[in-house]
This record gives structure tokens, sequence and C-alpha cells, in this order.
């Protein structure tokens, strides 16, 4: 089957950003940074290479003597934050040849948390995290929609749209992560135990994270497990959200709910629904943030007594909208309307994957996926 993947919605702001300062390019591995990346080389000079990849020796040599092409306008450092003190090295290249050519970095990590370190890039670039395909990206229809629930949002299984081809990515993918990604970033002695956590946290999607738990199954301490997933965080495999703090509701304070970056990983449906779509709000934040410096954050709403509300959208420290998940109930649900009573928030969604709207009130509606999406502006 041919499946034509449409332009990405960064592209127009990273040719901008290029015009000015560095652009850090920092997302999942697979999710088609490079692929992006390059799309921008003959934007600037056609028919020009300057593209080097940390992980060729070839590229590795010519990056560390500083022999790349000096003639091309643009030049891509492709997972270089896996040299040692590769802050430093960037700083002096953009000090340095910045008034003469453009640098594009990638990386398959949180380029913004292993910047640390050495002399500060403050300043010197704009960082984009790069997400998977979701529903605006390829187009808001039924379609759409169910090849994303299906093969998640990452270019390869989508354009295969392959059953077999998909769980075999699957399992190449955890591995790569676990013993590529992780080993060259992180000194972790068990590197097994890491792989069979990665691999288990699709079975606790959408539900309060226990570190415990985990520590009793793979005979370690809480305070290793918490080390590990705040490491699978980091190279973009899963994300943690917390959950917001009220004291007209004494809610929960502390115990966070896990999702995953390739929420087709998740085998039971209505938790991976809710992936889904905690990965589509968590996209329109980082849009916000990384695109317009607005302060976002992506929180949930648990009371004392279980009453749960799945996604709040915070901007510029103002709720926008909250959002709970059901696969295929239309009718209200009773934990919303029970917040509802209880927390100004000015706009209450319950979405679902049936073809039902209906208007409870002014600032509660529920709505297929598709009309929310369009309805919120969601990217």
């Amino acid at each position: 089957m041919s499946f034509q993947l449409p332009k990405r919605i960064y592209s127009d702001l990273i040719e901008k950003d290029l015009l000015k300062k560095m652009v850090f390019l920092g997302g999942p591995r697979q999710v088609g940074k490079t692929t992006l990346a390059q799309s921008f080389l003959k934007k600037f000079k056609d028919g020009h290479n300057g593209y080097y990849n940390w992980d060729n020796e070839q590229s590795r040599k010519l990056i560390q003597k500083g022999d790349w092409n000096k003639d091309e306008p643009l030049i891509i450092f492709d997972e270089i934050h896996k040299r040692k003190g590769w802050q430093n090295l960037i700083k002096g290249i953009w000090d340095t040849w910045k008034n003469t050519q453009k640098f594009l970095v990638t990386g398959s990590a949180r380029l913004d948390l292993y910047r640390k370190g050495g002399d500060s890039l403050l300043g010197r670039y704009h960082y984009y995290r790069i997400h998977p395909y979701t529903l605006p990206e390829l187009g808001i229809n039924q379609k759409n929609l169910n090849l994303l629930m299906q093969y998640g949002g990452f270019p390869e299984p989508l354009i295969e749209q392959n059953e077999i081809e998909l769980r075999r990515w699957h399992l190449q993918r955890v591995s790569k992560l676990v013993r590529i990604d992780i080993r060259d970033l992180e000194k972790i002695s068990d590197l097994d135990k890491l792989e069979l956590l990665a691999e288990s946290l699709h079975s606790r999607v959408s539900s309060l994270f226990s570190y415990k738990s985990f520590s009793e199954d793979l005979s370690t301490s809480d305070k290793t497990i918490k080390r590990w997933v705040q490491i699978l965080d980091s190279i973009y495999f899963c994300y943690l959200i917390q959950p917001l703090g009220s004291p007209k509701i004494k809610a929960l304070k502390k115990t966070p709910k896990l999702y995953l970056w390739d929420w087709s990983q998740v085998e039971d449906e209505s938790a991976r629904f809710e992936n889904l779509v905690a990965s589509h709000l968590l996209k329109l934040c980082h849009y916000w943030q990384d695109a317009f410096g607005h302060k976002t954050e992506l929180r949930y709403i648990r009371d004392e007594t279980g009453r749960e509300c799945d996604f709040v959208v915070i901007k510029d420290k103002k709720i926008i909208f909250a959002v709970e998940c059901k696969l295929n109930d239309t009718d209200a649900s009773e934990s919303i309307l029970k917040l509802r009573s209880k927390l100004q928030i000015p706009m209450w969604y319950q979405v679902h994957m049936n073809e039902k709207t209906r208007i409870i009130a002014p600032d509660f509606k529920i709505l297929p996926f598709e009309k929310f999406c369009a309805e919120v502006g969601l990217v």
C-alpha cells in the first residue's frame, strides 16, 4: 500500500529560525528528524551536501578536525550529542562561523538536558521537539484516525501499514534504544533489566505509575527504577504526566501517570486511545512552547475519592481546557460532572471514537476526537 506522508508542521518555523540562530531538533529515534533536517539542504542550496552524522566514522573525523565544507550554507550535525563535551564544540563552531553558515543539530536524546555542563549555549539556538505524526498533520478524518490508532504516528509503520512489520519494528526499536542510545549516554550496569522495564511499560499506560511495583518485579530498588524511567524519558521512549494539585478537591499530588511516545505498543484499546490523546495534547503544549515561547504543562486531575479527569492543558499558568477520554462512551462522565462543580476550568471535553456529539452545557462538550482536534486547534 502506498501512503504519502505530508509536510511536517515544523518546516516553515525551522526555516525561519535558521536565519537567526542554530536550530536543535530532538525527538524519538525513527520519528523522522533526519529526513526533516535534510529537507532543508536543498532549500538553502540545491544539490549541496552538508550532512554529517556522528555515528558515521568519516563524518566523525571531519567534525573532530573541523574539516566540514565551509562553502556550504547549511551544515547538519546529527547525533553529535554523543561526543563528550559536544556543547563546547558547538558553541565554538557557532561563534566562529555564524556569519557565513547556518547550523542544524539533531539528536535522539533531549538536547536541552544533555547540553548541561561546560559553556552555556543559551541564546544561541532554538529547540524543537519533533513528535510522531498526529491527526491534524495527516488530515482530520476517521480513516486517518484509525490508521494512527493501529500503527501509531512514526513514519515507517505508517507507510508500511503491516501488522507483522509493526511487531518486528517494536522489538527492534526497544532493543536499539537500550543497546545503542542508552549505552552511548549513560553507564547502566544491568541493561537486560532496563530493557525488560521498557518492554513492560505498555501494560501500565494510563494508570497511576508505581515505582515500587516495578522494583519488586525486577528485583531492584525504587530509586533505580525511577532513574531508569527518567533515562527512558530522556531518550523519548516514555513520558510522565504529573497530577494537578488543588485544595478545592484534596487532589492527589505526587503519583504520575506514564505514557509512551509510540502508542501503537499499547495493547489495551482504551489505554491506547488515551495514550494517543495524551500524545496529541503533549505535542500541542510543546509546539506552543518551542515555536512561540509560551510556558505550558500537561497534567491530570485525581481527587482523594478516585474521581479523575485524564488531562488538563495549562498555558502561561492558566488552565485552558480539560479532557476526559472514553473510547466509545458518549454518556457524560460522573467524575467530570463532580470535578466540574468544584473547579473553575473554562472548558471541559469528553472525547471518543464514535460519531455522536452532545452539548451537556456551554462549558462541557462530548465530541468525536476528530471534531475535538479542529475545535481546540491541535497540531
